[in-house]
């Protein structure tokens, strides 16, 4: 039988409850100081000795009385006698109490055999490093609760500290289920999805100085999955049950723990992460995370490093939040906290928010995010335009040297990305793919330092201009091209429909797979339907829309589709076939004001390059005869 939720309490209270009732108690052990990097102190750590524990010469040189020296000069050398006056020492050695101070071997003259002039006077303590200099014996090192880094490793065994009491670090059982999981590297059938969350929580539990102990794929069956969590639970302190959360026919997980132990939480107003269980066996906490990787990675930052923190007497580090004018309109739930991913840039004198792809399947939103937007519980939406604040992922250096790029997909953007950051590393590209039109929008809002745009004007068949015009007569803008690229259709191997002409799209017997609107893709087609007067409902999949060439270009070659419109290169990039329908300019709108830009001058730089064009041979279809050649759009007006 299907179940339903328990509860629904907010991430603040479902954790304060669960860890009220875990009453974590800490472990300790005693470890080698060469070994405690990362580690954290139970206690505060004072030196047993002092460092230097004697007298030392901090220079290469002689070691005399500084009363001996008095009256030297330029003018007045003064001859010091070996053994009588002084004595040799290298640094490190140490000082006899006779002499109290260290004249350097670049300031001595040399005399005969054993003696030396010197040609200005030395003063008390000059060039020795006194006992207790850096560390003096009982002084504090470290304090309780710190996190030990290579530094304090060195300061630690330099006061004579060679063993330190840590916080034992808390081993993590991780026990990945689902009939349909099988391990990275197998022949892959449908219905097969590989595992990869729980080599992501590995790294994450690594990360944050846990002892990740990955178990095998357990499959959907009741037994076997409790078998797996009391062998995991005894090996463990903690346990974590990836998948089987949910209110699913197979979704084992919280009647198990219901079982074998006790189930404090089940369900969290969160979003991405609802049906997330919070569980006690023996003591020691298990946690049933979400099978969608999305939900999994929020319930794994909320509440799982914190768990793994409080181990290691930690508290979790609070992200940098900055604020953000949201480009986008963000609608939201009152039911639910949510995580929103966005894409940060920084424009002109701010940082600007674009929010990613929402479903908590969605892993490459992670990937590409730089920072968070939570959505309260009592919050329907956020208009775009709103300042609100983002909680960082990446460097705020990283971010300030990103140029942003929104507008049509292209590979070739992806790869002058690769290639202008090995160029310059400080420099990198942040691109999104909402079409020609979008991008536009964003040169208008002043959201992008850059747009990628292929429009066509079906009453003239020129690209990009008059679409500028329209929608940004106020701004100086440059066109810079790119490449001619070839557009066409992007058929399966073999091309087994014989597809070769717009109206091959009308056949019963042929999918098609469409772009956005407002691509410069979907203009494209609808330019040549209207020319033919084909009527687009009549094609079937022209509904179904894609946001990037190899979007699709991979609807055709799982057989999603027949055919689809595209570049040659998303073609090539599949192994399919491709019938050409026609050229086109693919240019970059780019703002007067960004153009003497450092990062848009690389940028240019880059896709000038033989580097770069030499890739562009490889995927073919690309003419790059005018690439780098700009237009100011206020000379064609």
């Amino acid at each position: 039988m299907q179940k339903v939720y328990l509860s629904n309490y907010e991430l603040d209270e479902a954790k304060k409850i669960y860890f009220d009732k875990l009453k974590l108690r800490l472990q300790t052990e005693i470890i080698n100081t060469w070994d405690a990097l990362g580690r954290v102190t139970t206690k505060p750590v004072f030196a047993h000795l002092s460092s230097p524990h004697y007298n030392s010469s901090a220079m290469d040189g002689i070691a005399v009385k500084s009363e001996k020296t008095f009256g030297a000069s330029d003018r007045n050398h003064i001859i010091l006698t070996e053994g009588e006056d002084y004595m040799v020492v290298d640094t490190g050695d140490p000082i006899p109490r006779e002499f109290d101070c260290v004249i350097m071997v670049e300031d001595l003259i040399k005399g005969d055999d054993s003696q030396v002039k010197i040609y200005q006077s030395a003063v008390p303590w000059q060039n020795i490093r006194p006992l207790g200099e850096d560390i003096v014996e009982n002084q504090l090192i470290v304090p309780s609760k710190h996190k030990i880094r290579p530094v304090d490793i060195g300061a630690l065994i330099a006061g004579g500290i060679n063993t330190v009491e840590v916080f034992k670090r808390p081993a993590v059982g991780i026990i990945p289920t689902g009939t349909e999981l099988v391990e990275p590297g197998s022949e892959l059938r449908v219905g097969d999805i590989i595992d990869f969350n729980s080599r992501t929580f590995t790294a994450q539990v690594t990360e944050w100085g846990g002892i990740p102990s990955r178990y095998s794929i357990v499959k959907d069956d009741y037994k076997l999955i409790k078998d797996t969590v009391l062998k995991a639970n005894e090996e463990n302190d903690v346990v974590l049950i990836n998948a089987g959360s949910s209110a699913g026919r197979e979704d084992f997980t919280s009647s198990v723990i219901s079982e074998v132990g006790e189930l404090i939480v089940h369900g969290v107003a969160i979003k991405p992460g609802k049906p997330v269980m919070l569980g006690i066996i023996n003591d020691k906490p298990i946690i049933g995370i979400p099978g969608f990787p999305v939900s999994a990675y929020f319930v794994m930052e909320e509440i799982v490093k914190e768990l793994i923190y409080s181990y290691q007497g930690l508290e979790a580090d609070e992200r940098k939040i900055v604020n953000a004018s949201l480009t986008k309109r963000c609608m939201s739930s009152l039911k639910y906290h949510e995580f929103v991913r966005v894409r940060l840039g920084f424009i002109g004198d701010k940082y600007v928010a674009t929010p990613l792809t929402r479903g908590a399947g969605a892993t490459m939103s992670l990937v590409n995010a730089d920072g968070v937007l939570e959505i309260n519980q009592q919050t329907e939406g956020i208009e775009s335009g709103t300042e609100v604040k983002i909680k960082l992922l990446s460097a705020e250096d990283k971010i300030k040297n990103t140029l942003v790029c929104i507008g049509s997909h292209d590979p070739i953007i992806d790869i002058a990305a690769d290639i202008m950051h090995n160029r310059n590393k400080k420099y990198f590209l942040s691109s999104s793919n909402v079409g020609s039109t979008g991008g536009l929008m964003a040169l208008k809002t002043g959201e992008t330092h850059m747009a990628p745009t292929h429009l066509l004007d079906m009453e003239t068949g020129e690209y990009n201009v008059s679409y500028l015009k329209k929608y940004v007569p106020d701004k100086k803008i440059c066109l810079v091209k790119c490449v001619n690229r070839i557009q066409g259709f992007i058929v399966e191997k073999g091309n087994p429909k014989n597809i070769t002409e717009f109206e091959d799209l009308l056949r019963d017997d042929v999918k098609f797979v469409n772009r956005q609107r407002g691509s410069g893709t979907r203009l494209l087609l609808d330019y040549n339907l209207n020319k033919l007067n084909i009527d687009p409902q009549k094609i079937n999949g022209y509904y179904r829309e894609e946001f990037t060439h190899l979007a699709v270009a991979a609807a055709v070659e799982a057989g999603d589709a027949d055919a689809g419109l595209g570049v040659y290169s998303a073609a090539s990039l599949m192994g399919l076939d491709f019938i050409p329908v026609c050229n086109e300019e693919y240019d970059l709108a780019i703002p007067e004001e960004y153009m003497d830009s450092e990062i848009v001058k690389e940028f240019l730089e880059t896709i000038k390059s033989e580097e770069f064009k030499d890739k562009l041979d490889e995927l073919g279809g690309y003419d790059y005869s005018n690439t780098g050649t700009m237009i100011k759009l206020q000379e064609l007006m």
